[in-house]
């Protein structure tokens, strides 16, 4: 790990995992909840948060890319993936891995409202205000962090780094060529 710094350790991380999911179960009870997760980046954030929300609720999928292979987003968002749940008079839970310039969050946003659901939250692991865009924020977030370029947990640089269990900075980010 020469290329990273720790910025989140994963004992910090599932604590405040936890912590989230406590208040979100608290936030939903009750109510007709279907959490939608932004692949690829949020699919371990979205797995550990919804192990600890004591609640039923359905869980989807939608991608968007904005990145490629990239570190700057190209402010072009592509949707590749559509949500396939009934969101109609459902309480929604959009979570993302992170909420960089906002375009990316602020598109899907619209396309989910489109299904006519009773409320729309977003719910973010980082939401990070460096380079925000868009006048939007996560409605619940476990971290703010407003510099550098964030890998691990599912946060990724060109695909790579995804599975380390922290949250890290690279020292000098490469963006390699997509094969």
């Amino acid at each position: 790990m020469t290329d990273q710094e720790i910025v989140y350790s994963a004992a910090t991380i599932q604590a405040r995992v936890r912590e989230l999911g406590a208040r979100l179960t608290m936030d939903y009870h009750g109510r007709p909840l279907v959490v939608i997760g932004v692949l690829n980046g949020a699919f371990i954030f979205l797995a550990d948060l919804v192990r600890a929300m004591d609640l039923d609720l359905e869980v989807d999928f939608v991608r968007a890319a904005s990145y490629g292979a990239a570190t700057v987003s190209s402010g072009r968002v592509a949707l590749t993936r559509q949500v396939e749940l009934c969101l109609a008079g459902k309480d929604v839970l959009l979570v993302e891995d992170i909420v960089d310039t906002g375009r990316t969050l602020a598109a899907l946003m619209e396309v989910i409202k489109s299904g006519q659901p009773n409320s729309l939250k977003v719910c973010a692991l980082i939401d990070k205000t460096e380079r925000r865009e868009v006048a939007l924020t996560a409605d619940y977030a476990c971290f703010t962090e407003a510099h550098g370029f964030l890998v691990g947990y599912g946060l990724d640089c060109a695909e790579q780094y995804r599975n380390l269990p922290a949250i890290c900075r690279l020292r000098q980010p490469s963006t390699p060529p997509c094969p």
